[in-house]
């Protein structure tokens, strides 16, 4: 049958290819059908298989294929491969038309323009399946069930396979089959129980992205090691930066994860005809942004904003460790002024000593837990009086001794109904949680002792120390909520007050109605402003909770790195007091002598300081009083408690009025000096006016 056709070796290579798509049930069966009919009854010679696209059922693809097949033919034989003609394009011609005797006389159709390639996003639904099938041999023929095929896939995927990215959603990443199907790129066969394999097109785009992800990515990640790790870097010219040493002030969140995200652009660049000088691209929305700080890279805590100024940090995705804001000393915050001298309270059952001085049991020598020499605390000056702060021992816990870990907040769940998914996904990713109610926050880092003995040891409760790394997550619709109903604030002066240096407010895209999102639009960017600028906290946004999830398992793969190379030092419980809590961080944070070390409190102490109302003075609850009326802002309370300390001051003051125009124009007189946020202008001073200066009201 061959002898009679005038390509009898295009004709043998397209019958192969047709036999092996009959023998893998291809979709492509009847293209190739057509093909080699049209070839059959062709009566024209050709010098080069790219001339058999005149014919149908041919095209650039089987036309690449038989072009292959030809040089192997040339290479085995020992043939001179022949060159592709550049004369016009040929009318396609059907077998019909070749039989019936026409020929080119006819005018020529124009070539179709050739498509281009298909490229899955990196760690996307089809790149993981395509990822997945290609483990196979390719000349095996074997097909996977859908079972097989997404346990082989997740770990590829940012998305589940088995649950929406969010509640009142259907589509999962296993909906990505159905584009691969419909591209031909993966074959579905067998009833009841469907099977999976690649086609020719799909091994096509598979070897692509394993070449990229076993070769140039690995090229990459030698250049990024060395970059990291030699004495050329421009970032570490003294070499390898060690987390624990005092001037390394930027660590790498990446690790590991970068070269996922390197492997999406190179996979996108090997299958452009173009190639381009790579250039930095800005980080993809949604992306964290701090304004007027540090930039942050889209894993992670800061992100870059087209109004910053040039970033100081390097231009790789670095966490500067240093520029986290500090809390306000002492002067400015009313509920660690001096003036609270008398109230000794001790966040144990004991009571302090007069002096606030640690008397801790001596160590024994094959103990890893240590004490160091007293410290004695300078006086904190503020504008009133002077506060003493107190002497105590830092107890030392050697490196080695704690291992860093994740607290969940059990009331983070995804529905009611699926109350563990976080937890679950965060074993997938290495990361064990700690699951438990938190005072303050959702998740929260702890360092846990080897030994739960060793801080009982010196009259501390419990065996973890806290971390200065607290993530507050915020949903969308949580957002709208805690804006209207007052939580927002709430959380943020609860936040200020708790001490912590790096605190992470991560919002969490959520479908919202378009009435909804129409009307709280300017109320979210206010907030999330007002958090970046007024605040000085970070902001983190993600698209869905999966990113979330690998969010948080990042953070705590780079605070195992920062924390557990480097000694901690504790601060003892009994030298803790609610007035003298900041002010002493804020002088151990600040002052040259402790600036290069770690200080830290036990976690049952955190929870008792972050409690809501355990810890309430009297000057706390007079704020928050304050901040019920609308318009009164954190920083406008402070300047009327500072002015009248007390509620009774404050009612006094107003009884002492003779008017009521006296009473409405008091605050803005009195405070009149009163710069900036803290500002009270008349409108204002009224209505407050008419809540505390009416009779009865209060």
């Amino acid at each position: 049958m061959a002898s009679t056709c005038a390509n009898p070796l295009l004709l043998e290579w397209i019958k192969e290819i047709y036999d092996l798509a009959k023998e893998r049930n291809s979709k492509g069966v009847t293209t190739y059908k057509r093909a080699y009919d049209s070839m059959k009854a062709c009566p024209l010679t050709f010098s080069h298989p790219s001339e058999a696209q005149q014919l149908d059922g041919i095209g650039p693809k089987i036309c690449d294929r038989l072009t292959e097949k030809l040089k192997e033919h040339c290479e085995a034989n020992g043939l001179p491969a022949p060159k592709k003609s550049r004369g016009k394009a040929r009318k396609r011609m059907s077998a019909e038309d070749l039989v019936n005797g026409e020929d080119s006389a006819v005018p020529l159709a124009k070539k179709p323009r050739k498509a281009k390639p298909y490229v899955p996003s990196l760690r996307s639904g089809p790149y993981a399946l395509i990822v997945a099938l290609s483990s196979m041999p390719e000349e095996s023929l074997q097909s996977l069930s859908k079972k097989e095929l997404v346990d082989l896939a997740q770990p590829y995927c940012d998305s589940s396979f088995t649950v929406p990215s969010e509640s009142g959603k259907f589509y999962t990443a296993w909906n990505s089959m159905t584009t691969l199907v419909n591209k031909d790129l993966v074959q579905e066969k067998g009833r009841p129980l469907r099977r999976y394999a690649l086609t020719e097109d799909g091994w096509e785009v598979a070897r692509r992205i394993n070449a990229v992800r076993a070769g140039e990515i690995g090229g990459n990640a030698t250049k990024r090691s060395k970059n990291r790790h030699g004495s050329g870097s421009p970032n570490n010219p003294g070499g390898k930066a060690h987390t624990g040493h005092a001037n390394s002030r930027f660590l790498d969140l990446e690790g590991d994860f970068e070269e996922e995200e390197e492997a999406s652009r190179l996979l996108a660049t090997s299958s452009a005809s173009a190639k381009k000088p790579k250039q930095p691209q800005p980080t993809s929305s949604p992306a964290g942004q701090r304004l007027g700080g540090a930039p942050i890279d889209k894993y992670g805590t800061f992100s870059k904003s087209k109004t910053q100024e040039p970033p100081v940090a390097p231009t790789r995705n670095l966490v500067e460790l240093l520029s986290s804001p500090e809390p306000d000393s002492a002067p400015g915050i009313p509920w660690a002024s001096s003036t609270f001298d008398q109230d000794s309270r001790s966040l144990t059952s004991r009571p302090a000593s007069k002096s606030l001085q640690q008397t801790h049991m001596p160590p024994t020598s094959k103990s890893t837990l240590q004490a160091t020499n007293k410290i004695p605390m300078p006086p904190a000056h503020s504008s009133d009086t002077v506060s003493t702060l107190p002497t105590f021992d830092p107890i030392l816990l050697a490196p080695g001794t704690f291992t860093v870990h994740l607290v969940l907040d059990n009331r983070e769940v995804r529905t009611k109904e699926d109350r563990d998914y976080i937890a679950e996904e965060l074993i997938k990713k290495g990361t064990k949680p700690l699951v438990r109610p938190l005072e303050l926050g959702d998740f929260f880092w702890v360092a846990k002792c080897h030994d739960s003995d060793l801080l009982s040891r010196y009259g501390e409760e419990g065996s973890e120390i806290c971390l200065d790394w607290i993530v507050e997550r915020k949903r969308l619709d949580d957002l709208v909520g805690s804006i209207t109903d007052g939580r927002f604030q709430e959380q943020k002066f609860r936040l200020r007050r708790s001490g912590v240096k790096n605190v992470i407010y991560l919002i969490e895209e959520f479908s919202l109605s378009s009435e909804k999102s129409t009307k709280f639009h300017e109320a979210i960017q206010t907030a999330i402003a007002s958090t970046q600028v007024v605040n000085g906290y970070f902001v983190k946004r993600t698209e869905k909770l999966d990113e979330t999830i690998r969010y948080l398992a990042r953070m705590t793969k780079m605070l195992k790195s920062l924390y557990e190379s480097k000694p901690l030092y504790l601060i003892p419980t009994k030298a803790l007091t609610p007035t003298t809590y900041l002010p002493l961080l804020s002088h151990l944070r600040t002052h040259p002598s402790h600036v290069d070390k770690s200080y830290h409190i036990t976690y049952p102490s955190f929870a008792l300081l972050s409690s809501k109302s355990d810890t309430l003075t009297l000057r706390d609850v007079f704020l928050k009083m304050l901040m019920c009326t609308r318009g009164i802002s954190g920083d406008k309370a402070l300047a009327i408690q500072k002015h009248w300390g007390t509620p009774r001051a404050f009612i006094d003051a107003f009884e002492a009025c003779a008017t009521q125009k006296e009473r409405e124009a008091m605050i803005e007189t009195r405070l009149g000096g009163t710069v900036g946020r803290a500002k009270i202008k008349g409108v204002l001073g009224a209505k407050v006016a008419g809540v505390w200066g009416e009779a009865g009201s209060v």
